[in-house]
């Protein structure tokens, strides 16, 4: 099983250089993805914008049939407040 090297899934751009807000994902398997690690600069914390991420993930992996690893805390939070079947379905232990 090669791995991929962590890429951006979704990122928000603010309009400076180090003003975004990605989120990282890496390839552990052929139909397998970690998400694992979610930023939000300072200045735009607590406007929604790491959930908006993290449904961009989740609805990536229903989309194009993959399983899950949630390495990322608050991608794990956000399952657990949305406990959607198509999320609960394609998760990965």
């Amino acid at each position: 099983m090669s791995r991929t090297r962590s890429q951006p899934v979704s990122m928000v751009d603010f309009g400076g250089c180090h003003d975004r807000a990605v989120l990282l994902y890496e390839y552990v398997g052929k139909r397998i993805v970690d998400l694992q690690h979610t930023e939000v600069p300072d200045a735009y914390r607590g406007r929604g914008i790491a959930k908006h991420l993290a449904k961009a993930a989740l609805d990536f992996v229903v989309e194009e049939d993959l399983k899950a690893h949630l390495t990322c805390w608050y991608i794990q939070k956000y399952v657990k407040e949305n406990p959607l079947p198509q999320y609960l379905e394609r998760l990965q232990p």
